[in-house]
Formats: structure tokens, C-alpha cells, sequence
């Protein structure tokens, strides 16, 4: 090998490990950014965050932009953290404020009924109670639905049996089926599901709230569990006026009312916070009905965490 092949071996390999050299280089130069953006993201995820002063020639122009947007979403959580505590606020001062005039008015209505009233005071007075208690229970129940949707109030779900739950929702729905002679039948069951249980039994208690309202004198009504693979079904089914196909979907919306039940008793939102009971639990509820033919209300909740 002459001289000149031996130079150009030397000269193509001199580059060959600088090539290397700048690989390796920008490998390690690109790791570290990736380990700092990492850290970044960690301390963002545990609060722990603050915006840092960075030098350009140090730093990726995309490094500094990632250190931007995420200050900027740390303000944005703090800020958010803020206004749900100010909505916990408000909600407890609504409750507080609300709270002892109704309790006047329904003390008051009471001591008016004992009293020997003409039959039209009566008729009266009656009226004036029943729209206390409604608007009792309205204002319950927003406080709880917006309660949920802006967090103030975590759902806790663990694994549980079901049958206490089912029994209890039972037990508390009994003298109102009573009164209707509607039998509630509960069939046992060893089932398990994650759920939170206070907030479940609340949901259940909504369904079967509806079926014993919907389900004619001397009906009944069946509480029954199935395991499946991800999910165990509660159902509560009905010999009531049922639900039509077209309404089905609109039933779990807030606020809504069929036609067909605007004489009954009702605000619309059992079975929109039962939806949202269920789904921050991440199960979910159906309806399987038809005009005439009763309801069978399903819900599905997880059996694994």
C-alpha cells in the first residue's frame, strides 16, 4: 500500500470516529434533555413544579417552549384549584342559607294542619307543605349534582358485596311501595363489584324511587344481580308504564320530563345523578322498555379497580 491509499485509510477513518464521535454526542446531548423534560413532567405531576430561569444556549428552543407550557399549566391548575374551592363555598353558603327557611315553612305548615281550619284552608295549607317538601328535595338534590360535576365530592369505590347494598335501598324504598301495594322482591345473590357504597346506594335508590312512582297500584318490582367478565349488572325491573324507544336516551338527560309523566311528581335529575354516579365509578347504566310493558333500569358496575 503506497503512501497516498495509506493517507486517504487514515484521513476516511479520522472521520469515520469524529462521525461517531458527534453521534454519540447528540445521543447523549438529547438524553439529558429528554431526562429534564421528564423531571419536569414529574415535578408537574406532584405539584412540586416552578418556572426556572434557562439559558438559550443551553437549553432546545422545544426544551424552553416545554418549560413555558408547563408554568402556564401550573398556574392554570392553581387557578382552577381556586374556583372549585370558591363553587365549595358558594355551595355550602346555599345549603346553610336554604336550609332554615324551608325548615320554617314546613314547622310552620305543620302547626297550621293541627289547627281547626275551614276545608279550603286545609286545601291550602296541604298544597303549601307538599311544595315545601319539593322544593326541599330539589334543592338537595342540585347541591349533590353539582357537587359531583365540579368534584367537591370524591367517589371512593372499593370492592363490596352487593347484596347489603341492595337490601338497604330496598329497606328504604318499602313503606313508599307499601303505601302503593307494590311488592319489591329482592333476590339473593353472592355477587362483588367495586363501588363506592353511600353514593351507589343513592343511585339504586333513584331507580327504585322511579319504579315504585311509575308502577301502577299492585305492581311489582324485582332487585337482581348478574356477574359478567369486566362488570356486574344490578337490575331493577318493573311492571310500570315503561319507557318508549324514542325516550330512552333522553331519559338520563338533566332536567328532562316525558310528556306522558308531567303529572307525576319529579325534577328530572334522579336518574341524570345516577348516570353521573355511575360514571365517575367508571360503570355505566341502560334501559331495556317498552309503553305498557314495564322497565328493567341496568346497572353495570366494575368488579375489578
Amino acid at each position: 500500500m503506497n503512501d497516498g491509499n495509506l493517507l486517504l485509510l487514515l484521513l476516511a477513518l479520522a472521520i469515520i470516529l469524529l462521525c461517531a464521535a458527534l453521534v454519540l454526542l447528540e445521543r447523549r446531548n438529547t438524553r439529558n434533555v429528554m431526562k429534564r423534560l421528564s423531571q419536569m413532567l414529574d415535578s408537574t405531576m406532584d405539584g412540586s413544579f416552578a418556572e426556572h430561569t434557562f439559558d438559550e444556549s443551553l437549553l432546545s428552543a422545544v426544551e424552553s417552549r416545554f418549560n413555558q407550557y408547563l408554568a402556564a399549566s401550573s398556574v392554570s391548575a392553581r387557578n382552577l384549584a381556586a374556583e372549585k374551592e370558591k363553587v365549595k363555598e358558594l355551595l355550602a353558603d346555599i345549603s346553610h342559607q336554604t336550609k332554615t327557611p324551608i325548615a320554617n315553612i314546613l314547622l310552620y305548615a305543620q302547626l297550621l294542619e293541627e289547627q281547626n281550619l275551614a276545608e279550603e284552608s286545609v286545601v291550602c295549607v296541604a298544597a303549601l307543605r307538599g311544595q315545601a317538601e319539593k322544593l326541599s328535595f330539589l334543592i338537595a338534590a342540585l347541591l349533590k349534582l353539582s357537587r359531583l360535576e365540579t368534584g367537591v365530592i370524591t367517589l371512593h369505590p372499593v370492592l363490596n358485596d352487593i347484596a347489603p347494598m341492595v337490601e338497604e335501598a330496598a329497606n328504604q324504598l318499602a313503606p313508599k311501595a307499601a303505601e302503593k301495594k307494590i311488592q319489591i322482591t329482592v333476590n339473593s345473590t353472592d355477587v362483588r363489584a367495586v363501588f363506592d357504597r353511600k353514593w351507589t346506594t343513592e343511585a339504586l335508590c333513584n331507580l327504585l324511587d322511579n319504579a315504585v312512582k311509575y308502577t301502577p297500584s299492585g305492581g311489582s318490582i324485582r332487585i337482581s344481580a348478574e356477574e359478567y367478565e369486566l362488570f356486574c349488572r344490578v337490575d331493577v325491573a318493573d311492571t310500570g308504564i315503561g319507557v318508549s324507544e324514542a325516550e330512552q336516551a333522553k331519559v338520563f338527560s338533566r332536567f328532562y320530563r316525558s310528556q306522558t309523566v308531567s303529572e307525576q311528581d319529579g325534577a328530572g335529575i334522579g336518574l341524570y345523578l345516577t348516570r353521573q354516579i355511575l360514571i365517575g365509578q367508571e360503570g355505566y347504566i341502560k334501559v331495556t322498555s317498552a309503553p305498557g310493558r314495564g322497565s328493567v333500569f341496568s346497572m353495570f358496575l366494575p368488579r375489578q379497580a
